[in-house]
């Protein structure tokens, strides 16, 4: 079995290491939300999806309005990163990257600072659409494709490509097999370690996945001064 590759020189974006990063921010910011925030989940929309249908047949208008938000801002994170996407990717001054993950950082210190209670549904707002960049900056791993945000799909490659070894013993398979896992695995100890730090500092309980962002994105501007150095 070969060793799981946890940094790629020249694409650490798709690194293993970094999609454990971001994962870990992923687990936590939906248990954020989800205990500090209202019951709302910033990243598993699905589940905002199923409240508001619910909220929806029962007639509680405000508690329609109150998923919807999430949903929609989360669905403008995606389209803003889209768009800055296409109009920069090939710019060697601007690197969109990076803004990403500032943007983010950016949203999230603004939430850490933001009351508890009726200022909630602003604070879900704005994590949703730092999620919304989040998942449409950081898609693969390992060269294949993967979600920081919403791990349904991440559990079904990972029982795909484990099945796929155990009947064809194909060594990448089991590979690729573990990087969901080990992906997978962050983000539930995201969630469990922020349990623990919101019942400490609460709403500021944020501050946390900042902290890991930074890490990420010196991670990734490292990478780049060093591809400027090596360039004649």
């Amino acid at each position: 079995m070969r060793m799981l590759k946890f940094v790629q020189k020249g694409k650490m974006r798709e690194s293993l290491l970094t999609a454990m990063l971001l994962a870990l921010v992923g687990g936590f910011l939906d248990i954020y939300t989800y205990l500090a925030r209202g019951r709302v989940f910033a990243n598993t929309q699905t589940g905002n999806l199923v409240l508001l249908g619910y909220n929806l047949a029962k007639g509680n208008a405000n508690k329609v309005i109150y998923y919807l938000l999430p949903l929609f801002f989360f669905s403008v994170g995606v389209v803003l990163t889209k768009v800055v996407e296409h109009r920069f990717h090939e710019s060697k001054v601007f690197n969109w990257i990076h803004a990403s993950i500032g943007i983010e950082l950016g949203v999230l210190l603004i939430v850490a600072f933001i009351p508890a209670g009726p200022y909630n549904v602003v604070a879900n707002i704005l994590v949703s659409f730092a999620c919304g960049l989040q998942a449409q900056t950081f898609r693969k791993v390992n060269g294949n494709a993967y979600s920081t945000t919403m791990f349904t799909g991440n559990l079904k490659n990972a029982a795909e490509r484990l099945t796929h070894y155990f009947l064809n013993h194909d060594e990448e398979a089991l590979e690729n097999g573990l990087v969901y896992c080990a992906v997978i695995i962050m983000f539930i100890l995201g969630a469990t370690l922020g349990d623990w730090i919101i019942s400490i500092l609460g709403e500021r309980a944020v501050l946390f996945a900042c902290q890991i962002l930074v890490i990420v994105f010196y991670i990734l501007y490292f990478e780049r001064g060093e591809k400027r150095m090596k360039t004649p």
